[in-house]
């Protein structure tokens, strides 16, 4: 079986082929298993992406920890949520890499989706670690 892309895929995110039609892991996909390996409480949450999606869409998938980090960090979110600084350490450990297709991701679909300054959880920009947070100040220099 032979898969085929959509018009709904990032670029970069299209997967390669192996020899039999069997798609190869991106470092986007990659990114939401470690993720999910190192920190369980994102487990549910994958499950519900896979379920709705049919697939692992790492931007789209980025959008709930974004949401369920930001929550933790406002002291939100159910006792058996990730904590948000976990998240955030796997993240900047993830930054320094330099891998671009996992940059790709965490900069445009987790930075860039952090609150503005007029929204709640803003603050949580001023805890990220120093890759991170150069990033941020790149994609978004007022905030």
């Amino acid at each position: 079986m032979t898969t085929t892309t959509t018009s709904s895929e990032m670029p970069g995110e299209i997967p390669g082929e192996m020899p039999g039609g069997i798609p190869s892991e991106t470092p986007s996909v990659r990114l939401v298993s470690d993720l999910v390996a190192r920190i369980p409480e994102f487990r549910d949450v994958y499950e519900d992406h896979v379920f709705r999606q049919g697939v692992v869409q790492p931007h789209v998938f980025f959008w709930d920890v974004v949401q369920d980090t930001v929550r933790s960090f406002l002291g939100e979110a159910p006792a058996t949520s990730a904590d948000w600084r976990r998240t955030l350490a796997f993240l900047e450990e993830q930054s320094c890499r330099g891998v671009l297709g996992i940059d790709e991701v965490i900069v445009t679909s987790f930075l860039g989706d952090l609150p503005s300054p007029q929204e709640p959880g803003h603050a949580i920009v001023q805890q990220l670690g120093p890759v991170m947070a150069a990033k941020f100040v790149r994609i978004r220099p007022l905030g």
